[in-house]
This record gives structure tokens, C-alpha cells and sequence, in this order.
């Protein structure tokens, strides 16, 4: 419950942002309302874990379930916009305690090799919030206020508060080095946060080219090139660079980054084509992404419980992400004629392959470390994911408008174009891709529609025509540019293939022994001490094992 408060929130207010922005007349500030959350909830992640590593995950967890909640509440009581992104970024805060211990807490409690049935079933209820938040959002929203898509995290936050304070074990974490990397935290915030707002303002408030998103690109940068210096030297960094010297965590996190990419960047882009060429209303756009949703999160389901049962991994990974390479594909081949029932099946191919995937590379970045850098690791892996999400957005975005715009050279030579110039030569604009998406709302074409049926009869019918005209040729533009987007990520996500293909197989261990550390514990310890005192005891020492997870430089025992 935990999990979905906190990645709902991060897709919810979407679809309610028209009837907040026209209550507290903030159009300006509209983005700020969805950034302020990402900022405080993705920048905190590999805080937060390494906190719990170091200080234990229930205090850490609880603490962040209390900062949502008490951010909710704020949220719905806010009486501008500037309140109201305030209180979003300190629900981010809070979320991220929530996401990176809920992927931990799982590590903790239960062993490698019965972690992927529960790690399927977080990361079913990840796609859910993130496919079902807009509707959601939009249901609350037309049926009650506003205000009630934060008041809702409320009842649901504080039950799961009460359960979790009772029934969550209390685990001592055995770590000798409490030291905080305070210096680390700081440089990470700095580097995060204007790469994460260069990556979102970039080609929609400010050009790629301006001062602003260069600016903040080069602060990142510096910052970033800090935070490397300063992890080398610290004695317990907030995320230590020795982890890329494990290959099931390079591989995971890059593979990671990949598919978030391919999915977050694409997946937007469904309700768009529905609304905008199919003539989907925009109540229902969110309807059309249900089939995904049920197909992800089943799929997900089911993968964690093989996993469990077999102990596999690669092969699974192998076939979900071709299977999300192909739901790509076949989006790229969408057009005018494409019907619903062909756009449920695409999304059920999507949804299936993108659910198998979801559990895995959590799965095996926890089982080749142990518990005691469970929050790190598992931090390290969602923050490839959320950097990974933005960036996607942010290039398949700049995608889409680019071929939108070379799209658009056709559309100006279109006989409604030259028509409404010459009715209304004032108010005549240059065709750009804003235009285009409002001319495709279903709504606004009707009223376009009732314009027309005032102009004088003898111009009424050629209007109208005309009209028509352009509207399909605008459908076709439109599609050619979401085709563009969607085959870059089926790209993306045949790279993330590639990437799998390099990743490790190591054993998911029925206990929770790390594999692939420097365990330093006595053959004595893990056998037990001989029955017989005239049997010799065995005192040798583990040698180091190899970090890739081999276990070819550990000793031999015969009996």
C-alpha cells in the first residue's frame, strides 16, 4: 500500500492539473507541479539508502510514510500554486524514503531466491500506479475535487503506517562505520537536480540551445565530477563507485536505464495517438492504457513466481525485453486506419514484456550484495531508473516535435490554412506542432465545427471541406511523428537487449550469504564445528571471492 501511495503520486496529478491550474491561476507554473515531485523523490532515493543501510530501513521507512502524508494533506490544503509545489517536492521527499525501502525491506526479510515473487508483485503495483495514476486522477477529480487526489493517500498512508509500525521486524543493522557522507549527499543533490531540470524544461520552456539548459547542464557536470572525487576519498560514500566493478550491477543499471527510456519516453505517447488520431475522448484516453496495465502487472506477477521457483533469471529477462522490443515495433507501424481493438492487442504485447522484466534487475542487484548495502543497491538501480525515465521523456520528446515540424512544411500549403488567413488575417498564427494537437482534440473540433457554421453560407461548404481535409492530413503528420517515437524506442530497448545478454547468472541463494563480497567467515562457521572430538576442526579461511559472483576461488572441502 506504501508503494503504490508513493509512485502513484508521481502520475495522478496529470490528468487533474486543467481544474487545479484554473483555481489557483498558475498556468505559469504548471510544470513545476509534476517536477517538484520527481526532484524530491529521485534525488532523495540513494540518500535514503544508504541511510538504511547504515542506521536500519524501519525507522527510515515509517519517517517517510509520515513526511507523505503530512505532505498529502498540505497538498489539499493549498491555497496557490507556489503552496502547492512546495508541499509536492516535501510528498517527493517523503516518497522516496517509501519506494527505495519498500524494494529494500523485501531483501531484508526474505533470501535471494524466494525475493522475486515479492519483488513481482512491487513491481506489478509499479506499473499499475504507473499506467492507472491518470485515470485515476481523472475519476477523483470529475466526481468529487481536486483536492481529493491527496486527501485519498490519507486513510489509505496512515493504515498502512499502523500495520507496518506493528508487524515490520525490528533489524539491527551489524555496521561498525556510521559514518555520514555528508559531502557525497550534498554533491549528488547538486548534480541531480539541474540535470533533472535541464532534462524536463529542454525543448518545452527553454530551447536545448539556451543559456538556461546550458547553464544547468554544465552545473551537473561540475558537480557530478565533484561527487567522483569526493566518493574516492570518503571512508562510507552514499554510493560508492565500487559498485560499477560488479557486472550484474553495471549490467542491471544500464539495462535499467535502457528500458525506462524506451518506456516512460513511448508509453506517453499512447493516450496522445488515441485521442488525437483515433478520437478518443480525453475522460477516456485513460481507459485505453488498461489493457497494459492488466497485462503488466499479471505478467509481473508471474515472472517473480518463476523466478522463485527456479532460481533463473537471464532467460526471463532475455524474453521480456524482446517481447517489449517487438510491442515497440509494432507501434512504430500505427497510422489513421490503426482501430482500437489493434491498439489493445499492441498494448497487451507491450504490457506482457515489460512485466517480466520488472522484478529482475531489482532481484539481481540484491542477491550479488548483501544485506548490509541492500538500501545502496537497491537505490543505485531505481535512480538509473527514474534518470533513465527522464531522459527518455525528455529526447523522444524532441523527437516527436522535430519530425512534427518537418511534418508541418506540407500542412501550410493546406486550402483551410490559406482560408482562415483570409477570413481572419489578425488572428492568423504560424502552424506550429500546439496547433496541430489542438485542431486533433475531439472537443475542439467541434467547435471549430460551430466557427465555421457562422461564416456565410456560399463560403460554408468549401470551409467545412477544407476543414475536413486538413484535419486528415494533420492525422497523418501526426502519426508519421509518434511512429518516429515509438521505433527510437524499440531501439532503445534492443540495446537494453544486447545489455541483458552480458548479464551474470549467479545463484539466488536460499540464505542470505552474499556471493559475490568478501564474506571472512571460517569454514568452521558455515559447516559447524566437528561431532567428533578426534575429527580435526577445519580452520581455513575463505580466500577472497571473485566480484563477479564466480565461486572458482573457493576451497575445495573432502570429506
Amino acid at each position: 500500500m506504501a508503494m503504490l501511495l508513493s509512485s502513484l503520486d508521481q502520475t495522478i496529478v496529470s490528468t487533474a492539473m486543467p481544474k487545479i491550474v484554473q483555481e489557483l491561476n498558475g498556468l505559469e507554473h504548471l510544470s513545476w507541479v509534476f517536477t517538484a515531485y520527481m526532484l524530491g523523490s529521485t534525488v532523495t532515493v540513494p540518500i535514503y539508502g544508504k541511510l538504511s543501510d547504515t542506521f536500519g530501513r524501519r525507522g527510515l521507512y515509517l519517517l517517510g510514510i509520515v513526511i507523505f502524508l503530512a505532505g498529502s494533506a498540505l497538498c489539499g490544503m493549498a491555497a496557490d500554486m507556489n503552496q502547492l509545489i512546495f508541499f509536492r517536492g516535501l510528498q517527493g521527499i517523503g516518497g522516496g524514503a517509501m519506494m527505495v525501502n519498500s524494494f529494500a525491506i523485501i531483501g531484508e526479510v526474505f533470501p535471494p531466491a524466494e525475493r522475486g515473487k515479492y519483488q513481482g508483485l512491487l513491481g506489478g503495483v509499479f506499473g499499475l500506479s504507473s499506467v492507472g495514476g491518470p485515470l485515476l486522477g481523472g475519476w477523483i477529480t470529475d466526481n468529487f475535487t481536486w483536492r481529493w487526489i491527496f486527501y485519498v493517500n490519507l486513510p489509505l498512508g496512515i493504515v498502512a503506517l499502523i500495520v507496518l509500525s506493528g508487524v515490520l521486524p525490528k533489524i539491527t543493522q551489524k555496521v561498525k562505520n556510521r559514518h555520514i557522507d555528508y559531502l557525497g549527499a550534498f554533491f549528488i543533490i547538486i548534480t541531480l537536480v539541474p540535470l533533472l531540470l535541464a532534462l524536463v524544461w529542454a525543448g518545452s520552456i527553454y530551447a536545448w540551445g539556451s543559456w538556461q539548459i546550458i547553464a544547468a547542464l554544465s552545473i551537473a557536470a561540475v558537480s557530478l565530477i565533484a561527487f567522483i572525487i569526493t566518493e574516492k576519498r570518503v571512508r562510507n560514500p552514499v554510493l560508492s563507485l565500487s559498485l560499477f566493478n560488479n557486472k550484474v550491477f553495471t549490467t542491471s543499471v544500464i539495462a535499467t536505464f535502457l528500458t525506462a527510456m524506451g518506456m516512460f519516453g513511448a508509453i506517453i505517447y499512447i493516450p496522445v495517438f488515441a485521442q488525437g488520431v483515433i478520437g478518443v475522448s480525453a475522460t477516456n484516453s485513460g481507459l485505453i492504457l488498461t489493457p497494459m496495465m492488466i497485462s503488466l502487472v499479471i505478467s509481473s506477477a508471474i515472472s517473480g513466481q518463476i523466478i522463485t521457483r527456479t532460481g533463473k533469471y537471464k532467460v526471463l529477462a532475455i524474453v521480456g525485453t524482446a517481447i517489449t522490443v517487438l510491442g515497440l515495433y509494432f507501434f512504430s507501424w500505427i497510422n489513421v486506419h490503426t482501430s482500437n481493438i489493434q491498439l489493445v492487442l499492441h498494448m497487451a504485447i507491450l504490457g506482457l514484456g515489460l512485466g517480466v522484466t520488472m522484478p529482475i534487475f531489482t532481484v539481481t542487484v540484491q542477491s550479488a550484495f548483501g544485506k548490509e548495502r541492500l538500501g545502496e543497491v537497491t537505490a543505485g538501480s531505481q535512480l538509473f531508473r527514474s534518470i533513465g525515465g527522464t531522459v527518455g521523456t525528455a529526447i523522444l520528446g524532441g523527437i516527436m516535435n522535430s519530425r512534427l515540424t518537418f511534418e508541418m512544411q506540407s500542412l501550410q500549403n493546406e486550402p483551410f490554412i490559406a482560408l482562415m488567413q483570409k477570413i481572419n488575417p489578425a488572428k492568423a498564427q504560424q502552424l506550429d506542432g500546439s496547433i496541430i494537437q489542438t485542431v486533433l482534440n475531439p472537443d475542439n473540433q467541434h467547435r471549430i465545427q460551430a466557427i465555421l457554421g457562422q461564416i456565410p453560407p456560399e463560403q460554408r461548404v468549401v470551409a467545412s471541406n477544407s476543414f475536413d481535409a486538413f484535419l486528415e492530413a494533420a492525422k497523418v503528420a501526426f502519426t508519421r511523428a509518434i511512429d518516429n517515437v515509438f521505433l527510437i524506442g524499440a531501439v532503445l530497448m534492443a540495446a537494453a537487449l544486447i545489455v541483458v545478454f552480458f548479464l551474470p547468472e549467479i545463484p539466488l541463494r536460499k540464505s542470505d550469504r552474499p556471493v559475490t563480497e568478501d564474506v571472512g567467515i571460517t569454514l568452521e562457521e558455515e559447516w559447524g564445528q566437528a561431532d567428533d572430538e578426534n575429527q580435526p576442526k577445519v580452520k581455513s579461511r575463505f580466500s577472497r571471492l571473485d566480484i563477479d559472483g564466480n565461486l572458482d576461488n573457493r576451497p575445495h572441502v573432502e570429506t
